[in-house]
Protein backbone atom coordinates (compact mmCIF):
# COMPACT_ATOMS: atom_id res chain seq x y z
CA UNK A 1 0.00 0.00 0.00
CA UNK A 2 1.49 3.33 -1.05
CA UNK A 3 2.17 5.86 1.66
CA UNK A 4 0.27 9.11 1.56
CA UNK A 5 2.25 12.14 0.61
CA UNK A 6 2.32 14.98 3.16
CA UNK A 7 -0.17 16.97 1.10
CA UNK A 8 -2.67 14.06 1.16
CA UNK A 9 -2.27 13.36 4.88
CA UNK A 10 -5.11 14.94 6.95
CA UNK A 11 -2.85 15.11 10.03
CA UNK A 12 -0.25 17.00 8.05
CA UNK A 13 -2.91 19.41 6.77
CA UNK A 14 -4.06 20.02 10.34
CA UNK A 15 -0.49 20.56 11.50
CA UNK A 16 0.27 22.90 8.58
CA UNK A 17 -2.88 24.92 9.31
CA UNK A 18 -1.81 25.32 12.94
CA UNK A 19 1.61 26.50 11.82
CA UNK A 20 0.05 29.17 9.62
CA UNK A 21 -2.20 30.30 12.47
CA UNK A 22 0.81 30.52 14.76
CA UNK A 23 2.71 32.61 12.22
CA UNK A 24 -0.24 35.01 11.99
CA UNK A 25 -0.23 35.47 15.76
CA UNK A 26 3.51 36.22 15.85
CA UNK A 27 2.85 39.93 15.45
CA UNK A 28 0.82 39.89 18.70
CA UNK A 29 2.96 37.51 20.74
CA UNK A 30 6.49 38.06 19.53
CA UNK A 31 9.44 35.69 19.79
CA UNK A 32 11.49 38.32 21.57
CA UNK A 33 8.81 38.80 24.24
CA UNK A 34 8.61 35.06 24.91
CA UNK A 35 12.38 34.68 25.13
CA UNK A 36 12.53 37.58 27.57
CA UNK A 37 9.70 36.06 29.62
CA UNK A 38 11.30 32.61 29.79
CA UNK A 39 14.74 33.98 30.70
CA UNK A 40 13.71 36.80 33.03
CA UNK A 41 15.33 37.11 36.49
CA UNK A 42 14.18 34.24 38.68
CA UNK A 43 13.36 32.05 35.67
CA UNK A 44 15.38 29.19 37.17
CA UNK A 45 12.62 28.73 39.73
CA UNK A 46 9.70 30.26 37.82
CA UNK A 47 10.19 27.78 34.98
CA UNK A 48 9.83 24.86 37.38
CA UNK A 49 6.07 25.30 36.99
CA UNK A 50 5.22 23.86 33.54
CA UNK A 51 1.82 25.61 33.55
CA UNK A 52 3.62 28.91 33.98
CA UNK A 53 6.09 28.12 31.19
CA UNK A 54 3.36 27.24 28.70
CA UNK A 55 0.99 29.93 29.99
CA UNK A 56 -1.93 27.59 30.51
CA UNK A 57 -4.28 27.02 33.42
CA UNK A 58 -3.96 23.70 35.32
CA UNK A 59 -7.42 22.61 34.20
CA UNK A 60 -6.67 23.24 30.49
CA UNK A 61 -7.37 20.10 28.37
CA UNK A 62 -4.23 18.38 27.13
CA UNK A 63 -5.09 19.04 23.47
CA UNK A 64 -5.22 22.77 24.16
CA UNK A 65 -1.95 22.51 26.08
CA UNK A 66 -0.43 20.80 23.05
CA UNK A 67 -1.52 23.65 20.77
CA UNK A 68 -0.01 26.19 23.14
CA UNK A 69 3.21 24.18 23.28
CA UNK A 70 3.45 24.14 19.49
CA UNK A 71 2.85 27.86 19.31
CA UNK A 72 5.53 28.68 21.86
CA UNK A 73 8.05 26.20 20.49
CA UNK A 74 7.78 27.82 17.06
CA UNK A 75 8.10 31.30 18.50
CA UNK A 76 11.28 30.59 20.45
CA UNK A 77 12.90 28.07 18.10
CA UNK A 78 16.59 28.90 17.46
CA UNK A 79 16.07 28.72 13.67
CA UNK A 80 13.47 31.45 13.97
CA UNK A 81 15.72 33.58 16.20
CA UNK A 82 19.14 33.28 14.62
CA UNK A 83 20.13 36.73 15.88
CA UNK A 84 19.64 35.47 19.46
CA UNK A 85 20.14 31.72 18.93
CA UNK A 86 21.72 30.89 22.29
CA UNK A 87 18.95 32.46 24.38
CA UNK A 88 16.36 31.05 21.99
CA UNK A 89 17.79 27.57 22.54
CA UNK A 90 17.47 27.96 26.31
CA UNK A 91 13.87 29.10 25.92
CA UNK A 92 13.11 26.28 23.51
CA UNK A 93 14.47 23.72 25.98
CA UNK A 94 12.33 25.20 28.79
CA UNK A 95 9.20 24.91 26.62
CA UNK A 96 10.02 21.32 25.60
CA UNK A 97 10.66 20.30 29.19
CA UNK A 98 7.34 21.80 30.33
CA UNK A 99 5.45 19.95 27.59
CA UNK A 100 7.08 16.62 28.46
CA UNK A 101 6.02 17.06 32.09
CA UNK A 102 2.42 17.90 31.25
CA UNK A 103 2.12 15.29 28.51
CA UNK A 104 3.02 12.57 31.03
CA UNK A 105 -0.03 11.76 33.21
CA UNK A 106 2.11 10.84 36.21
CA UNK A 107 4.29 13.97 36.26
CA UNK A 108 1.33 16.17 35.40
CA UNK A 109 -0.56 14.77 38.40
CA UNK A 110 2.37 15.62 40.65
CA UNK A 111 2.19 19.20 39.41
CA UNK A 112 -1.55 19.25 40.04
CA UNK A 113 -0.95 17.97 43.57
CA UNK A 114 1.43 20.87 44.22
CA UNK A 115 -1.14 23.38 42.98
CA UNK A 116 -3.87 21.80 45.12
CA UNK A 117 -1.58 21.96 48.13
CA UNK A 118 -0.88 25.63 47.40
CA UNK A 119 -4.62 26.34 47.27
CA UNK A 120 -5.22 24.46 50.52
CA UNK A 121 -2.44 26.29 52.36
CA UNK A 122 -3.57 29.63 50.93
CA UNK A 123 -7.14 29.04 52.15
CA UNK A 124 -5.87 28.22 55.64
CA UNK A 125 -3.71 31.35 55.78
CA UNK A 126 -6.53 33.54 54.48
CA UNK A 127 -8.93 32.10 57.05
CA UNK A 128 -6.54 33.22 59.80
CA UNK A 129 -6.19 36.59 58.10
CA UNK A 130 -9.99 37.04 58.03
CA UNK A 131 -10.15 36.40 61.78
CA UNK A 132 -7.61 39.12 62.42
CA UNK A 133 -9.39 41.51 60.09
CA UNK A 134 -12.71 40.89 61.86
CA UNK A 135 -11.12 41.70 65.19
CA UNK A 136 -10.08 45.01 63.68
CA UNK A 137 -13.63 45.61 62.46
CA UNK A 138 -12.93 44.84 58.81
CA UNK A 139 -15.31 42.66 56.83
CA UNK A 140 -13.10 41.83 53.85
CA UNK A 141 -9.50 40.99 53.12
CA UNK A 142 -7.67 41.99 49.90
CA UNK A 143 -7.61 38.38 48.75
CA UNK A 144 -11.41 38.32 48.51
CA UNK A 145 -10.77 39.87 45.13
CA UNK A 146 -10.48 36.89 42.67
CA UNK A 147 -7.37 38.28 40.98
CA UNK A 148 -5.57 38.84 44.28
CA UNK A 149 -6.59 35.41 45.52
CA UNK A 150 -5.24 33.89 42.31
CA UNK A 151 -1.98 35.79 42.80
CA UNK A 152 -1.67 34.53 46.38
CA UNK A 153 -2.07 30.94 45.16
CA UNK A 154 0.41 31.65 42.37
CA UNK A 155 3.07 32.90 44.79
CA UNK A 156 2.70 29.90 47.11
CA UNK A 157 2.68 27.53 44.12
CA UNK A 158 6.01 28.92 42.98
CA UNK A 159 7.40 28.54 46.50
CA UNK A 160 6.33 24.88 46.66
CA UNK A 161 7.87 24.14 43.26
CA UNK A 162 11.08 25.83 44.43
CA UNK A 163 11.09 23.86 47.70
CA UNK A 164 10.57 20.62 45.78
CA UNK A 165 13.48 21.45 43.46
CA UNK A 166 15.78 22.29 46.39
CA UNK A 167 14.95 18.96 48.03
CA UNK A 168 15.59 17.15 44.74
CA UNK A 169 18.98 18.83 44.42
CA UNK A 170 19.89 18.05 48.02
CA UNK A 171 19.02 14.38 47.50
CA UNK A 172 20.99 14.35 44.25
CA UNK A 173 24.01 15.90 45.97
CA UNK A 174 23.81 13.41 48.83
CA UNK A 175 23.52 10.55 46.36
CA UNK A 176 26.50 11.87 44.41
CA UNK A 177 28.58 12.26 47.58
CA UNK A 178 27.65 8.73 48.67
CA UNK A 179 28.58 7.30 45.28
CA UNK A 180 31.84 9.27 45.37
CA UNK A 181 32.63 7.94 48.86
CA UNK A 182 31.89 4.35 47.79
CA UNK A 183 34.00 4.75 44.68
CA UNK A 184 36.92 6.12 46.68
CA UNK A 185 36.57 3.18 49.07
CA UNK A 186 36.52 0.75 46.13
CA UNK A 187 39.63 2.38 44.63
CA UNK A 188 41.42 2.16 47.99
CA UNK A 189 40.50 -1.53 48.31
CA UNK A 190 41.61 -2.18 44.72
CA UNK A 191 44.95 -0.47 45.40
CA UNK A 192 45.42 -2.47 48.61
CA UNK A 193 44.68 -5.72 46.78
CA UNK A 194 47.04 -4.73 43.99
CA UNK A 195 49.79 -3.93 46.48
CA UNK A 196 49.19 -7.23 48.28
CA UNK A 197 49.37 -9.17 45.01
CA UNK A 198 52.55 -7.32 44.02
CA UNK A 199 54.14 -8.09 47.39
CA UNK A 200 53.14 -11.76 47.10
CA UNK A 201 54.52 -11.92 43.57
CA UNK A 202 57.84 -10.40 44.62
CA UNK A 203 57.95 -12.66 47.65
CA UNK A 204 57.46 -15.78 45.49
CA UNK A 205 59.97 -14.61 42.89
CA UNK A 206 62.62 -13.98 45.54
CA UNK A 207 61.97 -17.26 47.40
CA UNK A 208 64.50 -19.26 45.33
CA UNK A 209 67.13 -16.59 45.79
CA UNK A 210 66.57 -16.66 49.53
CA UNK A 211 66.81 -20.47 49.60
CA UNK A 212 69.97 -20.47 47.53
CA UNK A 213 71.48 -17.74 49.67
CA UNK A 214 70.68 -19.69 52.82
CA UNK A 215 72.08 -22.90 51.40
CA UNK A 216 75.24 -21.08 50.35
CA UNK A 217 75.52 -19.50 53.77
CA UNK A 218 75.14 -22.89 55.46
CA UNK A 219 77.70 -24.48 53.13
CA UNK A 220 80.22 -21.74 53.79
CA UNK A 221 79.63 -21.97 57.54
CA UNK A 222 80.12 -25.77 57.44
CA UNK A 223 83.29 -25.42 55.40
CA UNK A 224 84.74 -22.90 57.81
CA UNK A 225 83.88 -25.10 60.79
CA UNK A 226 85.55 -28.15 59.18
CA UNK A 227 88.73 -26.23 58.39
CA UNK A 228 88.85 -24.89 61.93
CA UNK A 229 88.50 -28.42 63.33
CA UNK A 230 91.32 -29.75 61.16
CA UNK A 231 93.62 -27.02 62.32
CA UNK A 232 92.91 -27.86 65.94
CA UNK A 233 93.50 -31.63 65.41
CA UNK A 234 96.83 -31.22 63.58
CA UNK A 235 98.23 -28.80 66.05
CA UNK A 236 101.28 -30.38 67.87
CA UNK A 237 102.78 -28.69 70.87
CA UNK A 238 106.59 -28.19 70.78
CA UNK A 239 108.82 -30.86 72.44
CA UNK A 240 110.57 -29.95 75.64
CA UNK A 241 114.36 -29.83 75.27
CA UNK A 242 116.42 -31.36 78.08
CA UNK A 243 118.30 -28.88 80.18
CA UNK A 244 121.99 -28.76 79.54
CA UNK A 245 124.28 -28.43 82.57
Amino acid sequence: MAEKSPKEDPKFDEFYTEVKEIEKRDSVLTSKQQIERLLRPGSTYLNLNPFEVLQVEPETPIEEVKKQYRKLSFLVHPDKNQDDAERAQQSFEAVNKAWKILNNPETRQKCMDIIEEAKGRTDIMLAEKRKKYKKDGKDKIPEDDPDKYKHAVYVLTMKLFADMERKRRELAERDQEERKRKREQEIEEEENQKAQKEWQKNFEESRQNRVESWQSFQANSKSKTTKASKKIKTFKPPKNKPESR
